[in-house]
């Protein structure tokens, strides 16, 4: 069986590509699968978020679209490997929340902001690789949630409150299994792999099986997407040395005390340390066991666990 092509990975597809309306049938695709409603991009909204730099780790989009009601809505798309996300999605909605009111505008006219970030470190506790969050408000007393009133519904087309407000997406690409039992999974499948199988039927990804061919950039592309790739190596290198001269030492120590037992321990568990710091930022198990001398089932193993 063929192997399928290698793809462009999607944060430099976001950064160099997809701004392009000529591309704007790859990104329509994604958010119409994810959001489960028709969405067309109008256009890309260009602001001090959207500087393009080789080594931007915040890789985000702003988009104006319109939903399968008609309504103008506002997306961000982020590819992130920070590990402050929480607080910058929080920072990123308000200020996109800000700029888009004009001074004098009434509050009812706050346009609605949904984010979607791309995820490849550990978010955390959770089993599910795609969570979605809205702003509910729920009685303290008879925990009913808060309604709108027909009033307010006619004047905000919105049918409850949590509707008013921003919404988030969170993708943990790399807790997916692999398994694509929708379209939305396909799509997660190529988040991961930045391949498309045979078979995938998602909206918008046969366009990136063409679109996105690594062989079809031109050669000054090609050259600085490698360049960029080196450059997160890099990064994951830089990383792992940091914690690689404080094992030295927590082993220099232990030798010091002359606990062999404990030594072997501890070089262990700093192995474990040291490969679930990495795990984010270096998505290949076999090339993970080499850095950190760990067995590939015991990256697999730490995956799973996270």
């Amino acid at each position: 069986m063929t192997r399928p092509r290698r793809l462009i990975s999607f944060d430099w597809a976001m950064k160099r590509l997809l701004r392009s309306k000529a591309h704007f049938g790859i990104l329509e695709g994604f958010l119409s699968e994810l959001l489960r409603e028709d969405i067309q991009i109008l256009e890309v909204l260009e602001g001090e978020s959207n500087k393009d730099t080789a080594l931007d780790k915040q890789n985000r989009v702003d988009l104006k679209a319109r939903n399968a009601g008609g309504e103008i809505i506002l997306i961000e798309v982020q590819y992130q490997r920070q590990f402050d996300y929480l607080q910058r999605i929080l920072h990123s909605t308000a200020r996109t929340l800000v700029e888009n009111l004009q001074e004098g505008q009434p509050y009812g006219e706050v346009v609605k902001v949904i984010s979607v970030s791309i995820l490849y470190f550990d978010l955390g506790q959770g089993e599910d690789y795609v969570y979605h969050g809205a702003t509910r408000f729920i009685g303290m007393h008879r925990h009913d949630e808060l309604q709108l009133s027909e009033a307010q519904q006619d004047l905000y087309r919105r049918q409850e409150p949590h509707a008013l407000f921003p919404e988030y997406y969170l993708i943990k690409v790399n807790q997916f299994d692999d398994v694509a039992r929708d379209s939305l999974d396909e799509w997660i499948y190529f988040l991961k792999h930045e391949e498309v199988p045979d078979g995938f039927r998602a909206r918008g990804l046969q366009e990136a099986k063409e679109q996105l061919d690594i062989l079809r950039l031109p050669e000054a592309e090609r050259q600085a997407y490698e360049r960029y790739q080196d450059d997160l190596h890099q990064q994951a290198s830089m990383v792992q040395s940091s914690y690689g001269w404080g094992m030295h030492q927590g082993l220099k120590l232990g030798r010091e005390e002359g606990r062999e037992e404990g030594r072997e321990e501890g070089q262990q568990q700093e192995r474990l340390r040291i490969a679930r710091s990495l795990l984010g930022l270096i998505t290949d198990d076999r090339l993970l066991a080499e850095k950190t001398g760990l067995s590939e089932a015991q990256v697999k193993e730490l995956r799973e666990g996270n």
